[in-house]
């Protein structure tokens, strides 16, 4: 049997444990630390925009204290891409609120700037409020038209709260994901571009929301010479050990951009043949994803076979794939949730797959797997 290829690994570039190793020498081995600090100061730049990053202990963690940064409270409304893992979805109900999905648009992928404003206005017309938030997603790295969506938002009142966890290295316009909303989140799990282990960040404006976001991460403790607390707050801070592993992950953040985008080129010469099979590319030069994973999409009539039959084969010749996200109004959770579609994200996941992109891929795993795609 050959070797398993798996859809995105951790890819370690090999000074993690110099920063772990300082770590257990100086015996700042809990939550905070130099490296914390230095790994906060490394996304930063790299993201830019004088933006301030606070690291978290999960992409989810970022999105929580996200929207308790933006005033969510019981019995508000946060309207959320569909087309989504459910870690997007989630957190709003932590607080109580209530998730209003919008539907994708075909460029992209991602939340459709028409169907959100047609939603705003329903939503104000349905309960005399306008929702509170806005979360698009960069799906699969590739970046949402957030011109348009920020334009809008603009027009009711209403921050976003941008979710970039697939898309750390993504641009539009030449400016970095993440960056564009009110408040970004980025992510650190092992499947992601760097990792940390498990981990996560919250993209703030000002110095002033970075602090707020601090002190709810670290269970909201007033300053006071005991623990006294006036909100509740959040155990939710990244530790100093896998900040270490982040800080030694950004010195090859760029290698692994390059190879993911690499990775999707030759999958795009090497299908370019391939009936029925379209590979997701940028729409235009404003759009420069890190493709974190390469999708293609089946026509089951010009392709003779579906996108399961084809991931089935995959995983007959041990190759990981996925199916693309299965949308937020399609799951039981959310089966009473307010949706606003138009029938996008529905087709995608019937007909889309997520191939093997890791950055740690060789060209011969590629073209393996092309093989077996194209039998």
């Amino acid at each position: 049997m050959n070797k398993r290829i798996w859809l995105s690994l951790a890819h370690m570039g090999g000074r993690e444990q110099d920063f772990v190793k300082e770590a257990f020498d100086t015996n700042w081995v809990v939550p905070l630390g130099p490296n914390v600090n230095g790994f906060e100061e490394d996304l930063a730049k790299f993201v830019g925009q004088n933006r301030h990053v606070v690291a978290l202990s999960a992409g989810t963690a970022a999105l929580h204290l996200g929207l308790v940064l933006l005033g969510v409270k019981t019995g508000d409304e946060v309207i959320c891409q569909s087309f989504t893992f459910a870690a997007s979805a989630n957190p709003i109900t932590y607080l109580g609120a209530t998730p209003v999905f919008v539907d994708s648009e075909v460029d992209t992928w991602n939340m459709c700037p028409e169907l959100l404003e047609e939603a705003i206005k329903d939503r104000y017309v349905k309960t005399g409020r306008y929702p509170k938030v806005i979360i698009p997603v960069h799906l699969y790295g590739m970046p949402a038209k957030m011109d348009q969506i920020m334009q809008i938002a603009s027009r009711y009142g209403i921050p976003v709260l941008e979710d970039a966890a697939e898309a750390l290295g993504s641009e539009l316009n030449g400016q970095k994901c993440g960056t564009f909303g009110e408040l970004g989140v980025l992510s650190f799990n092992g499947n992601k571009m760097i990792t940390t282990s498990g981990g996560g960040a919250l993209v703030c404006h000002t110095a002033e929301e970075a602090q707020t976001a601090m002190f709810y991460a670290t269970q909201a403790r007033d300053n006071a010479p005991h623990y006294q607390h006036s909100k509740i707050g959040y155990n939710y801070r990244m530790s100093n050990i896998c900040a270490g592993i982040g800080r030694g992950q950004m010195l090859v953040l760029e290698d692994h951009i390059a190879r993911r985008r690499a990775i999707h080129t030759l999958y795009t010469e090497l299908l370019s043949d391939a009936k029925g099979i379209t590979v997701m590319q940028n729409p235009s030069a404003d759009f420069n994803s890190n493709f974190w994973l390469t999708c293609i999409v089946v026509n089951p009539k010009e392709a003779g076979e579906t996108r399961e039959d084809i991931r089935l084969r995959l995983d007959a010749a041990n190759i990981e794939s996925r199916p693309l996200w299965k949308p937020m109004h399609l799951q039981p959770v959310f089966a009473d949730a307010p949706a606003y579609t138009n029938g996008v994200s529905e087709a995608m996941f019937n007909d889309g797959l997520c191939l093997p992109s890791g950055s740690s891929l060789t060209d011969e795993d590629i073209k393996r797997a092309v093989r077996i795609i194209s039998q």
